[in-house]
């Protein structure tokens, strides 16, 4: 596949359309709480402001299903761009392909900045409509893409709008997104290894299905080990179980033996008779799980030898929680890979909002080499997927 990348194209002066996630939440005033994403977009947008581009930014908020909803308006987003640049970020609500848009954007100055209206807004964008990708690409000469996040939905602000405008590049966001997964999964320093965490197998099969093609080493957490726990012939209480997936784990196991993959799974539990922050736990080897007790994190042992295998490798991929995270009491599994991965000298790439909520929390997220923005979309990576929002770019 073959990307251009931003430094690759002339900006000079040129009407920039970027695509950008400014999809961060809001509280009940509608104040934005975390702002990561739009600082994760600010080397792009000022780059274009030094060309003296006339910058015109597209995102979407939330799901407001092709209708206009008060609450998810990205007027708070613009605002809180404009502190970030120091300069006015000039909102517009124009509906895209009117007249008065079009007459606002050709009336923009060099370095000017404008943020359209939620483009979930349109029904058009879901449906990847082409004539709407037509009237958006309209406003621009360049289109840059630096939305990782919603690069797995071929939409018509990152696919449709591809076709009709002449220079077509990755931002700087994006770029970062591409070259880091190739260093990890196509060209990786060896040993490389994976962690695969969450709830169900179901959600990460194709994940696991691709990476046992790939890694060295694969670690499985979360709820979805009980499945491989099971498949292993052990009993796992009343933990999280997909009964009807036990065989498939099996020959995952199988198939990574051929392939001289090893998987670790946890030698002990933390578990608890019910599934509460305040319900009493207690420590457990893995192949003594009580009848009437589950599984909801993963134990001091498994940590230590997961531990050295971390400490082994060159390259490290982290996807999903080691336990029930979301409860303080079950996150300690988690938070130490979160650790561990800090402390190491591997490459370590991270994505999925709970393995990036651990390295935040923990505190560490300055000491792993790369923190992806997008958690479906990561996903979709490490299964192997061309992503829609790549593959327009390579037209």
């Amino acid at each position: 596949m073959t990307i251009k990348y931003i430094d690759q194209i002339d900006l000079k002066s040129k009407k920039v359309l970027i695509r950008v996630d400014f999809n961060v939440p809001y509280d009940s005033s509608m104040n934005i709480t975390d702002d990561t994403r739009i600082k994760a977009t600010l080397p792009t947008i000022k780059k274009c402001l030094e060309s003296n581009s006339k910058v015109i930014l597209v995102s979407h908020l939330g799901r407001p299903k092709g209708k206009a909803v008060a609450e998810m308006s990205l007027k708070p987003a613009a605002e809180n761009l404009s502190g970030h640049l120091g300069k006015e970020v000039q909102f517009i609500t124009d509906q895209i392909g009117s007249s008065d848009l079009k007459t606002k954007i050709d009336s923009l100055k060099d370095a000017d900045v404008v943020l359209l209206e939620n483009i979930r807004f349109y029904p058009e964008e879901e449906k990847n409509d082409d004539e709407f990708g037509k009237k958006l690409a309209s406003l621009a000469d360049v289109y840059l893409n630096d939305a990782f996040a919603t690069a797995h939905r071929g939409h018509a602000s990152n696919d449709a709008i591809t076709r009709y405008v002449p220079v077509c590049a990755a931002g700087y966001l994006l770029k970062d997104e591409i070259e880091y997964f190739n260093k990890a999964m196509k060209n990786p320093e060896r040993p490389l290894g994976a962690i695969i965490g969450g709830a169900k197998v179901s959600s990460k099969l194709d994940a696991l299905k691709n990476m046992i093609t790939k890694v060295d080493f694969l670690i499985i957490g979360g709820g979805m080990a009980f499945t491989f726990m099971k498949a292993n012939g052990l009993k796992v209480g009343k933990s999280l179980l997909e009964e009807d997936l036990v065989d498939t784990a099996k020959q995952i196991m199988k198939d990574a033996s051929s392939r001289n993959v090893e998987i670790l799974l946890p030698t002990d539990i933390v578990c608890a008779a019910e599934f509460k922050n305040e319900s009493p736990s207690t420590i457990v080897a893995a192949d003594s799980m009580p009848d009437d007790q589950m599984g909801l994190d993963v134990g001091p042992d498994s940590i230590r030898i997961f531990s050295e295998k971390i400490k082994s490798a060159k390259t490290i991929v982290w996807n999903g929680p080691m336990g029930a995270f979301e409860m303080s009491n079950f996150a300690d599994g988690t938070n130490k890979i979160a650790e561990l991965l800090a402390e190491s000298d591997c490459l370590s790439i991270v994505g999925g909002g709970d393995s990036v909520t651990a390295v935040n929390q923990a505190g560490v997220a300055d000491k792993i080499s790369y923190i992806s923005t997008g958690g479906g979309a990561f996903l979709e990576l490490i299964e192997g997927k061309d992503l829609p929002g790549f593959v327009a770019l390579d037209k």
